[in-house]
């Protein structure tokens, strides 16, 4: 059976979301605008999330720091994040791909793979189809989708990023040679600009080049992981099939990028706890547990650079993650260099209940365990920020909200 695989990418997502909600209240619409999400104006901090067209037209661009963005534009339109609408349109337009697909693969809250092999009797003309998805999307949910039609879901992929908005492209194996070759390097799927810079300086300078070059060349410049990776990939390559149900995660992270540069160890402390606090409710209600636990900081320069501990017993529990943490921040931290973000790892990662015996039980652990698992419970019913540590309250502004609005959304969900 042939395979056939759309991509279903949500137009500059979180703009998008909020542009709906304001236009469905008879308010502006923002994406006519130089509009960003992200930051705070008056302090000139954050970055920015997601942008507008004409914003992307003034030279704005996602990741860059909201004063860097005023400069380029003192009349930007500015708005705050709100994970919760996020989640809610990723809900509903991911349901009305459901409506067409036997099986949708959720990558991330703005985009997901809809497997559509063998439904060619029913839906004859695949460019039709993706049309009457995209159209429903903008027509009941009032934002814009691409979507990218493939053999695999990397040319799908592909195929969405190609001109948008509001757009349907097709990317199949026969067209590769003159939709993808062509493309810069740096345009495929996975390969980053570090990898593209090494390329480049190969010689490899568009993706018809990398696909071309001999596969020892190309790992010789990049490594056997990633050149065999990317090398498939510039050949139309991807076996990876689409997925009804996530895969159990191999790792859970989170990071913040703060408000205010951090130049001080006891500044960094809440942030680390309120960080735990998040990803290892993650790691609990998942019913997992780590053998390995990671701090990243990236300074102001955006160098960044991470130092991990391997643990005899796998931990999910808060304050042990914590304490771990402050102690990798240390090591790793030269205590001058101002920093820009934080983030936690756990990973090395087991579901198994039997932890390695010891003579001497830790009261203190358990006893830890309980009152997280009390948090945990506690948060789940009456909402996931209803009990929060007072030494982390201030952190907590920005850490965990997408995984707050995801646990709810869920709840929703099973009320429903």
């Amino acid at each position: 059976m042939a395979k056939l695989v759309f991509h279903v990418d949500v137009n500059s997502a979180y703009l998008s979301w909020e542009a709906a909600r304001r236009v469905a209240k008879g308010e502006p619409d923002i994406r006519l605008i130089p509009a960003v999400i992200g930051g705070d104006r008056e302090k000139r901090i954050g970055v920015v999330l997601a942008k507008s067209i004409p914003a992307k037209k003034l030279g704005i661009k996602t990741g860059e720091p909201i004063g860097m963005a005023l400069r380029k534009c003192p009349d930007l339109f500015m708005a705050k994040p709100d994970f919760r609408l996020y989640e809610e349109n990723s809900k509903k337009f991911m349901d009305i791909c459901r409506e067409y697909a036997p099986v949708v693969e959720k990558a991330s809250v703005d985009e997901c793979y809809l497997d559509m092999s063998g439904t060619h009797r029913i839906y004859p003309d695949p460019v039709a189809l993706a049309h009457t998805i995209k159209d429903r999307i903008r027509n009941e949910l009032g934002f814009t989708v691409n979507v990218g039609i493939g053999d695999n879901k990397l040319l799908a992929k592909m195929a969405s990023d190609f001109e948008k908005p509001d757009k349907v492209h097709t990317l199949f194996l026969s067209e590769i040679p003159y939709k993808m070759w062509p493309l810069p390097v740096g345009d495929l799927f996975t390969v980053g600009s570090s990898t593209a810079d090494k390329l480049r300086q190969a010689k490899i300078m568009t993706i018809g080049d990398l696909a071309h070059t001999d596969l020892a060349k190309v790992q010789k410049i990049v490594g056997m992981k990633l050149g065999k990776h990317i090398h498939d990939y510039a050949n139309g390559i991807d076996p990876s099939p689409v997925l009804s149900e996530p895969e159990e995660a191999k790792g859970y992270s989170i990071s913040t990028t703060l408000e205010e540069d951090v130049k001080k160890a006891t500044q960094a402390y809440p942030v680390l706890l309120a960080l735990a606090d998040s990803v290892t409710a993650r790691i609990r209600s998942d019913g997992a547990k780590a053998f390995c636990v990671a701090v990243t900081i990236r300074d102001n320069s955006f160098k960044t650079r991470s130092h991990q501990r391997s643990l005899m017993n796998p931990t999910d529990i808060s304050m042990e993650v914590y304490q771990i943490s402050k102690e990798l921040f240390d090591e790793l931290w030269d205590g001058v260099t101002p920093l820009r973000l934080l983030g936690i790892a756990m990973t090395n990662i087991t579901r198994e209940e039997t932890l390695q015996f010891s003579l001497f039980q830790d009261e203190s652990r358990e006893k830890s365990r309980k009152i997280d698992k009390a948090r945990d419970a506690l948060n789940a019913k009456f909402g996931s920020a209803t009990i929060v540590r007072g030494s982390s309250i201030q952190s907590r502004i920005d850490v965990g909200k997408k995984y707050q609005a995801q646990m709810e959304q869920k709840k929703k969900g099973k009320q429903e």
